[in-house]
């Protein structure tokens, strides 16, 4: 995330808490082969790195993919800045294909490079690379897959295996020096990028995207709005008109609907893990590009709308999407405080769960703050990223609720008398669970972590 959201934290007395996990977490895996098969403890203490990048447990290692400045290996340029949102999708004879958001905005120092047939707009820093690995993680190849968009945060992997990229800005055309509108999804093929070009999807709405998660069956996409200062974002479900899926499928259009929970105007007002909500409500978007008006301020009718602050990762697991609430602050005009809500919606029986609370803990050696980006981990619990001041981890959270350290940034961007460390991002696992991907913000690192991973 942005340095601005560091502030908001640092003004709110949130930097240097730990993490404490409540609620249902065995929901999130039940009925899953990863359920059955969890340890109870974490891979023991972080060693540190003699070469000044990782810190990992014992017996865990690490490989780097790829960092800012370098070259890329198709030429195109350097590898850009500001490493953010990432998936893993499968290849051929055992090959990974690594899609990875560059969240630039017009002040990034390495913008992703312009490629013909692949960049939207030209005054754009934003886009993606990707990377294809061997099944010995070594890379292959790396190139750019879509660039001139802005602030891509994070996206979601498609059935049909594709990544969907979201820009986290609603900047229009004539702002800050851009020549588009942004604000929108685009489709990237990550074995042939020219396949998807660089096509905004624009009846997925023009918002503050942050993530989407896909209903296999269904076609269903959701969609979180990732905004921190009032008026706050809304939860979005997208039908697609053609819910078949496919590459291109999501360019024929749809509408696009935002999630009323009757009684509920804010989501922090709900505290109390496991409260149910029956009879949810979906409401048509009145004007989904957001010509005059942003859609979270748009007018839903005489019952309006459910707002939540800070609505980041989402993720489909077993008949529900799962989506993060990273943070509530009543300084900002929140409802209610709270440092991370994780909620589940269930589409057949119309019903939202508050399943997981993340709060404050006194336990020093885990400075942590809200979640960020998250994943479901093959061990069978999540894998939470950490962003804010101060050391900065990947936490892992076994279904039992209980909180690891996996990993800790060790390249200090700061000055020996006063460290800083980048945020953690993009956090994903290949297909055959064996390798860990995590990217490092700052200064933008992908690594390959492996290990005795527990099944």
């Amino acid at each position: 995330m942005s340095a601005t959201r560091r502030q908001v934290l640092a003004r709110s007395g949130a930097l240097g808490v730990g993490i404490a996990f409540t609620g249902a977490l065995s929901e999130l895996f039940a009925g899953t082969a990863a359920a059955q098969s969890l340890g109870h403890t974490g891979y023991g203490p972080l060693v540190p790195d003699p070469n000044g990048l990782l810190d990992l447990p014992k017996g865990f290692r690490y490989k780097v993919l790829s960092r800012e400045g370098d070259q890329l290996r198709s030429g195109e340029g350097k590898v850009p800045s500001n490493h953010d949102g990432m998936t893993a999708l499968p290849g051929r004879h055992g090959r990974v294909h690594l899609v990875r958001n560059h969240e630039n905005r017009p002040t990034a120092a390495l913008a992703v490079p312009t490629v013909k047939g692949l960049t939207y707009d030209p005054a754009g820093k934003g886009g993606c690379t990707a990377l294809t690995l061997d099944s010995r993680d070594d890379v292959l190849s790396e190139r750019v897959a879509i660039a001139g968009t802005a602030v891509n945060c994070a996206g979601g992997p498609t059935p049909w295996g594709t990544w969907l990229t979201c820009e986290e800005t609603e900047d229009k055309a004539g702002t800050n020096g851009y020549t588009k509108d942004h604000g929108f999804i685009f489709e990237v093929d990550p074995v042939d990028p020219h396949r998807s070009g660089a096509v905004p999807l624009t009846a997925m709405g023009r918002f503050q995207h942050e993530a989407i998660a896909i209903d296999p069956r269904r076609g269903i996409v959701y969609e979180t709005e990732d905004a921190f200062l009032k008026p706050f974002g809304l939860f979005y479900r997208f039908l697609p008109n053609r819910p078949e899926g496919g590459l291109g499928s999501l360019r024929a259009g749809g509408r696009l609907q935002a999630m009323r929970v009757p009684g509920v105007p804010d989501l922090s007002l709900i505290q109390e893990t496991g409260a149910c909500f029956e009879g949810v409500e979906w409401v048509d978007v009145p004007d989904p590009l957001a010509a005059q008006t942003p859609v979270r301020l748009q007018d839903f009718g005489p019952k309006g709308i459910t707002h939540a602050q800070k609505l980041e990762g989402c993720y489909w697991g077993g008949k529900s999407v799962y989506f993060v609430s990273s943070f509530a602050r009543s300084a900002d005009g929140s409802a209610a405080d709270h440092f991370g809500q994780i909620w589940r919606y269930d589409p057949s029986a119309r019903r939202l769960t508050l399943v997981i609370v993340f709060g404050p803990d006194t336990d020093v050696q885990l400075p942590g703050e809200s979640p960020d980006n998250i994943c479901l981990a093959p061990s069978g619990g999540l894998m939470v990223c950490e962003d804010g001041n101060g050391a900065q981890h990947v936490f892992g959270v076994t279904r039992h609720g209980e909180v690891y350290a996996m990993a800790r940034n060790a390249q200090n961007i700061g000055t020996p008398e006063a460290p800083e460390w980048g945020e953690f991002a993009g956090v994903t696992f290949s297909p055959d669970g064996q390798t860990m991907y995590v990217n490092c913000y700052t200064p933008g690192t992908t690594f390959a972590v492996t290990g005795p991973w527990r099944r």
